[in-house]
């Protein structure tokens, strides 16, 4: 895989339709693991692959472009709560599917055991930079799963992401697997780039998938790594970022990663000022 297209490894499995897909794996509520490799580590994985994965195929695609808005409080409220690992955090974002331009709003939260729930909105792509049509439901699964004051905040544009995506299925587990390339974060002026590098995702339910064990047998473990707040921390380097330290010393602040103003940001994002660690308390029981 170079570049997030697909080599000959991934050509050569069988696709599986995207209503196929959701109604087989779509695992709102389950265990995340990720893992960030060499490009050419993930593609001695797809060497490994058992013969029965399927790889999500749409109108003879099978990569496809990201966009990701996350929105936080001024005071960087989502941010702090999982920096300081905080049980009840969340994350909301909207998502673009460039392809197709549609777009959801999605909420995530912990849930119980250290899962994730991720509950979704369909939305219109006219405003992914914007919650105001959607902030009703924002509140009501914030409210759901009892995000103290969550009501109360004020929740701007924060960061960009955009990457590409190869998703696969795992009939044996009934799990996906899904490989980020060409990962980029836009923060107000600011890039960030990791050319080399790819994020695997395996998403299961209480069982580890062959995709794990796979990578298990070649000494790469499960690392801490938020999109969001990972790629937060490697463009504001003042923030808190305990659980992503390693991740951010192997791979962030390396030589491979490239960071620059960007040349023609389109993200509507603005830039948030960074609180002490002192606020996260206070701001979430207003």
């Amino acid at each position: 895989m170079s570049a997030g297209r697909p080599g000959a490894a991934l050509e050569a499995l069988p696709p599986i339709g995207l209503d196929e897909l959701v109604a087989r794996a779509s695992l709102q509520t389950r265990v995340d693991r990720k893992y960030v490799l060499p490009i050419d580590t993930v593609d001695t994985l797809l060497d490994r692959l058992p013969p029965n994965t399927r790889v999500l195929e749409i109108d003879g695609s099978r990569t496809f472009a990201y966009r990701s808005l996350y929105f936080d409080t001024p005071e960087l409220t989502s941010y702090l709560l999982a920096a300081h690992r905080r049980r009840r955090r969340f994350k909301v974002r909207t998502r673009v599917y460039e392809e197709s331009a549609e777009c959801r709003l999605e909420v995530k939260v912990r849930g119980n055991r250290g899962s994730t729930v991720k509950e979704r909105l369909p939305y219109d792509p006219r405003d992914w930079d914007t919650l105001a049509p959607g902030r009703h439901f924002v509140d009501a699964i914030l409210a759901e799963h009892r995000v103290a004051g969550g009501h109360r905040l004020t929740l701007v544009p924060t960061l960009t992401t955009r990457y590409r995506r190869t998703t696969l299925y795992l009939p044996d587990t009934g799990s996906r697997v899904t490989i980020d390339t060409d990962l980029t974060w836009e923060d107000g002026d600011h890039r960030l780039r990791l050319p080399g590098t790819a994020v695997v995702e395996t998403k299961t339910g209480s069982t580890a998938s062959h995709v794990d064990r796979l990578l298990w047998r070649g000494r790469h473990r499960p690392g801490r790594i938020s999109k969001y707040a990972t790629g937060l921390a490697a463009l504001r380097p003042h923030l808190p970022d305990g659980p992503w330290r390693r991740t951010l010393r192997r791979h962030f602040r390396t030589e491979a990663a490239e960071v620059r103003v960007a040349e023609a940001p389109d993200t509507g994002a603005r830039l948030a000022g960074g609180p002490g660690r002192g606020r996260l308390d206070s701001v979430m029981s207003r």
